[in-house]
């Protein structure tokens, strides 16, 4: 097989979640006899929104809420075809969102 490079992208709201994950996915991957490089822990982006407690007599009183979203990077560089098996059967928790890109 050809040298070839998979980049996994983890995101999710509960940064142990993330971890956790991104800690099943190099036991896989280093199980198999690939390298990997990572996880990589990327900016967190945190959106804000602001609301108005209530419409009519406290306009100005407000309540602020934040959704804060983890990224992780793992690099996996030298791949084998077991490598790629043992990453579909997976079974990670739920509230990640994975992205793979070979």
């Amino acid at each position: 097989m050809a040298k070839q490079k998979i980049r996994i992208k983890l995101k999710g709201f509960d940064h142990r979640v993330v971890d956790q994950s991104a800690r099943q996915i190099l036991e896989a991957v280093e199980s198999t006899g690939a390298v990997a490089v990572g996880p990589v822990p990327l900016p967190t982006r945190i959106q804000k929104f602001s609301v108005i407690r209530s419409p009519f007599i406290d306009k100005d009183s407000q309540e602020q809420f934040e959704i804060r979203t983890h990224k992780r990077l793992i690099d996996i560089i030298e791949t084998t075809s077991k490598t790629i098996d043992a990453l579909t059967k997976l079974n990670l928790p739920s509230g990640v969102e994975i992205d793979i890109k070979l």
